[in-house]
């Protein structure tokens, strides 16, 4: 099974057209899309009431890939709020409860910064993130080429599959050591990840910049390279049961539009994004009262 969806639900303006959906978005939106990437739970780790409304609104089949918080990651660069990591791990899986209860969880992302590179040391770090979280399921995904090198690429699959993450496939620039190829394989056969990021090479190392995340982000996929992921997905498809696909490509409002034309090529029926019925003319209603 594919199931396609976007990362967040707030910023699509595209797949709001009726004052209900604005209102509501997250409810609206599942019923476009069967999945989505929560982004807010990397800056913050939510209160549970957050992933109780979240879950609530949602239909019984609908599934959310949760980002690690930062702090999870080393992203963070100032002071983490806990005491140690086995209570800010414990505190953000505690948060995760009504999804894991509901069965709406499809995974944990654990998207690593890019100069978290291939060391001892970094192993280590992922066999600790993987102890803490127990049993929850965890999606690896690594922005430091040194991973899928040539002679590492083997041995970092390897060890996902002993360890028991979850494979988050990227495609994004090929920019440098702080960036990663395609990565075509499944490491669990029960689920599997993929993310587009857009291709914009330019502004992919754009941080500390105070548009960072528009410029990062800033592209739209083209047909033929959706064709191309389209026959990537079918044959990720055949090696395992569920395959999520999420477009990261916010920024000028792309991801909706190139997720809704990826479920075309892949023979799917994108559901029709609702409309605000156009207000009648009163004088009208009045003459064909005669």
């Amino acid at each position: 099974m594919i199931e396609i969806g976007l990362a967040g639900w707030g910023d699509h303006d595209a797949l709001y057209r009726t004052r209900e959906a604005v209102k509501a978005k997250l409810s609206a939106y599942s019923r476009l899309f069967g999945t989505v990437e929560v982004d807010s739970t990397f800056y913050a780790v939510q209160p549970k009431r957050n992933m109780e409304k979240w879950t609530s609104e949602t239909p019984e089949h609908f599934r959310f890939v949760v980002k690690a918080y930062q702090g999870m990651t080393g992203h963070t660069r100032g002071v983490i709020p806990y005491p140690d990591e086995e209570a800010m791990f414990a505190d953000f899986k505690l948060a995760l409860t009504p999804m894991l209860e509901s069965g709406k969880l499809s995974s944990v992302l654990f998207q690593y910064p890019p100069w978290f590179n291939c060391t001892r040391e970094n192993v280590q770090t992922l066999r600790q993130g993987k102890r803490l979280m127990e049993d929850i399921p965890c999606a690896l995904e690594f922005r430091h080429q040194s991973w899928f090198t040539p002679d590492m690429r083997g041995r970092t699959l390897d060890f996902m599959r002993q360890e028991g993450w979850l494979h988050s496939i990227c495609d994004e620039p090929q920019a440098g050591e702080g960036s990663v190829p395609i990565v075509e394989e499944v490491t669990d056969e029960s689920w599997t990840l993929v993310r587009m990021h857009g291709r914009n090479v330019s502004g992919w190392h754009s941080s500390g910049k105070p548009n960072w995340r528009e410029v990062r982000y800033l592209y739209r996929y083209s047909s033929e390279e959706l064709q191309e992921w389209a026959e990537r997905l079918r044959r990720l498809e055949e090696r395992c049961r569920r395959v999520e696909v999420i477009f990261n490509n916010n920024s000028g409002g792309d991801a909706a539009d190139n997720a809704r034309e990826l479920m075309e090529l892949l023979g799917m029926q994108p559901p029709p994004i609702p409309e605000e019925p156009p207000e009648r003319d009163p004088g009208v209603e009045q003459l064909e009262l005669f």
